[in-house]
């Protein structure tokens, strides 16, 4: 073993190096082993934490055993394997065996130096020597071999790792690894062999990994991995195969690293082949008495079109989502392509194997240590002894993660105890529900805000939801407690209560101040499987106060309190696949509320609108929305400014906050509408970031108009013009809140509208 002698200013100690290899002799001196002998007594040297008994059990002699040298060498052999000796050696005089030892050390600490880019903590994670353990060459080897791993996982291939270790008194050591972490070692070229069909930049655009460049510094997309490497061989796979190359091959992909270990280079070798046509298309199915040409509808391949692997695998899912609607939950579908090399074409068959009707033996529900069972199984379309059916339980799946109650959800499908049975296994995994959160913010709305806010959306594992919470900003205050049971009598019917007081500055907008303290009563229940009606009750004390003398006539007449009392009700319709990331389907609405039963406030009103999602490409999100509404009074009453509707802001960009719509021109408030109609068409898409980033780009155009004012005046301008802007926007979910801004310019508009053209919200929580 070579020891070299090092200063290490941290322990201010005598340090040694380890070898990168060590050899350990095991030896047998004294009388030559020329004969079997009677072991009379075994003696034991250098032992100092271990109990010689100890020592002795692990030779497996005992006194009156005979010994040769292949026991010897046995004994020796079980003594280097306990990891406990540096040095062993066994010696026999006359039958009184020696058995001499030199223990490994124990580990006192273990310290990391030069580390910056990764903490202690986690270098710590990944290593198996700890302190307090028995020291050992290899375990510190096969420690150094996982540290470097890790490095390279961050894409740093040039670090390297020295440990070391300081001697102290009682046999003990402190083991230092030396770190130098080196610079990313990134992706300088890549290159392309045997592509004719494509150029080098079309496969650039279609593999993950990105040759480097100064703008990347806010992605890894340009540092080697070799699971990135494995990756973009089945992009580049699926690619061609998607264009019909079905003999494409990766004959390599080759990594080189140069030799200042900064650089790669990356190589595929490809084999293009041949590009197919479909011939012919046909289905051939094993179940008896079932009709296979009711899945023909699901062949979007037909004669002449070019083979696509991706678009038979979308055959295949169709084929077997609808035969799992039937009840055939464990079909197996292979598709068979035969080539006709000459004609360069395909015939496809699908295959269907013999599989039996199912139904469900059994639900379980694991991994929900708070949740009680029953809040997941509500969700559940189909119970025990029910048919199977495929779409239900994919229905079933995002009824659960729209709880928002998971970390993770699965939900799994097997086998039960006869072919015609199947058990349902729902996997989930518990987070966090409840909040105790302090807020920092700003918005173009409401100023810079603050906000403090306890909730549980999970109270007691039962589902409810409990909040507290209260908003002081520039322009509002607000202070609220809601409570909502959403199985209320164990059935699908929630049930709530709001308390809420607000306090708003509209002096900007309009010249006054408003206070409202109420409170509403809410129910829900399900129509149909799309169909939800909510009806509720709202008791509400408005009051207008901080009307300047320089407001609108039409501000000042209606300074004081007013009591409403107001029954509602709202019909959504639902289709959307996930109500937290919504990518596809459609939510329409329609709410109408009548006042006047008590309170001083007695009007009509009614809101409807639709919501359509459709994705137009990977991560490119189609959203069109369309919502109209109107207010009337009856008997006596007016429509007060707070029962009114307001255009501008979150609802019509590119116009401030009830920017657009009827105006008291001579003092410039706005005085709301009785009647809305607004549009809107989004398309939201990646800007090129990592999707975990949560960074996405939106262009959008909104149109809209408010109008028909009860008051009349020649100061009052109250036009059903329409109201139009454009615009681009950015979001992220960024670790200290989400944070949006958009930037729009109106192209229709009035005179006499506010405009807005940079519109933006941050909010945090810590």
């Amino acid at each position: 073993m070579t020891m070299t002698v090092f200063s290490f200013s941290k322990f201010k100690t005598i340090a040694f190096c380890l070898a990168a290899s060590t050899v350990l002799i095991l030896s047998n001196t004294g009388t030559a082993w020329s004969s079997s002998q009677t072991v009379k007594r075994i003696e034991i040297n250098g032992a100092q934490r271990i109990e010689e008994p100890t020592i002795i059990l692990y030779t497996d002699l005992k006194v009156g055993d005979k010994i040769n040298s292949s026991i010897a060498d046995k004994a020796l052999k079980n003594l280097y394997a306990t990891g406990l000796f540096a040095d062993v050696n066994v010696e026999n005089k006359n039958g009184v065996v020696t058995v001499n030892v030199i223990e490994n050390p124990v580990i006192n600490k273990i310290a990391f130096e030069g580390n910056k880019k990764i903490q202690d903590s986690e270098l710590l994670s990944e290593i198996q020597m700890r302190p307090r353990r028995v020291f050992t060459r290899t375990s510190v080897q096969s420690d150094v071999t996982r540290l470097n791993q890790l490095y390279r996982r961050q894409g740093r291939f040039s670090v390297s790792i020295q440990p070391k270790i300081i001697r102290l008194d009682q046999n003990r050591v402190n083991l230092v690894f030396e770190i130098q972490e080196g610079e990313v070692t990134k992706v300088k070229s890549i290159r392309f062999v045997g592509n004719t069909v494509y150029g080098d930049s079309k496969l650039l655009s279609i593999i993950s990994t990105k040759e480097k460049a100064w703008y990347r510094f806010v992605s890894n997309s340009d540092r080697y991995d070799p699971d990135r490497l494995s990756y973009d061989r089945e992009l580049l796979r699926d690619y061609y195969l998607k264009q019909g190359y079905a003999d494409f091959q990766i004959i390599s992909a080759v990594a080189e690293l140069a030799n200042n270990k900064n650089d790669f280079f990356l190589t595929f070798t490809v084999e293009e082949g041949t590009r197919y046509k479909v011939a012919e298309t046909n289905i051939q199915s094993n179940i008896r008495d079932f009709d296979a040409t009711v899945l023909n509808h699901n062949i979007s391949l037909k004669n002449g079109d070019w083979y696509n692997a991706e678009t038979i695998r979308n055959i295949v899912e169709k084929m077997t989502n609808e035969l799992g609607d039937l009840q055939y939950a464990f079909v197996n579908i292979r598709p068979d392509i035969q080539k006709n090399r000459k004609n360069e074409t395909v015939d496809i068959t699908f295959y269907i194997s013999e599989t039996p009707r199912v139904f469900v033996e059994r639900i379980n529900v694991n991994g929900n240590l708070r949740t009680l069972d029953k809040v997941v199984r509500r969700e559940m379309e189909l119970v025990e002894s029910d048919p199977f059916n495929r779409s239900k339980i994919a229905k079933s799946e995002r009824n659960i993660k729209n709880l928002d109650f998971f970390e993770k959800t699965s939900v799994d499908v097997s086998q039960g105890s006869a072919p015609d049975r199947t058990v349902i296994d729902i996997d989930v995994e518990e987070k966090s529900t409840g909040d105790l959160s302090i807020g920092a913010g700003f918005s173009t709305t409401d100023g810079p805000l603050a906000d403090f806010s306890i909730r549980e959306r999970n109270l007691l594992g039962k589902g409810q939801d409990l909040k507290l919470g209260a908003v002081i900003a520039g322009e509002k205050t607000q202070f609220d407690l809601s409570f909502t049971e959403p199985y209320f009598l164990d059935r699908d019917l929630s049930a709530g209560i709001d308390l809420y007081h607000m306090t708003t500055d509209y002096q900007d907008e309009s010249s006054y101040d408003q206070k409202r303290t109420g409170s509403a009563l809410h129910m829900g229940y399900p129509l149909s499987e799309n169909w939800r009606q909510i009806l509720s009750y709202k008791l509400l004390n408005n009051k207008i106060t901080g009307v300047s003398d320089n407001a609108s006539r039409y501000i000042r007449e209606q300074e004081g309190e007013r009591a409403t009392s107001a029954v509602a009700q709202r019909l959504v319709y639902d289709t959307r696949d996930s109500s937290l990331m919504t990518t596809s389907g459609m939510t329409y609405w329609l709410e109408t509320e009548i006042a006047g039963l008590g309170g001083d406030a007695k009007y009509v009103s009614a809101e409807t609108g639709v919501s359509y999602y459709h994705p137009i490409a990977d991560q490119w999100i189609l959203n069109v929305l369309a919502e109209t509404g109107t207010i009337s009074a009856y008997g006596n009453s007016d429509v007060e400014i707070n029962e009114r509707f307001f255009l501008g802001g979150s609802n019509l960009r590119g116009f401030e906050t009830a920017g657009a719509g009827p105006r008291d021109i001579s003092t410039k408030d706005s005085l709301g509408g009785n009647t809305f109609y607004r549009g809107s068409a989004q398309m939201s898409f990646p800007v090129g970031l990592p999707k975990e980033m949560g960074v996405r780009g939106h262009a959008f155009t909104d149109v809209g108009s408010l109008f028909n004012l009860d008051e009349s005046g020649s100061n009052l301008v109250d036009e059903n013009s329409l109201r139009a802007a454009a615009g681009l926007g950015i979001s992220w979910r960024s670790p200290l809140g989400p944070i949006n801004l958009d930037f729009s310019i109106p192209y229709i508009k009035e005179d006499y509208d506010e405009e807005e053209h940079f519109r933006f919200d941050f909010g945090t929580r810590f």
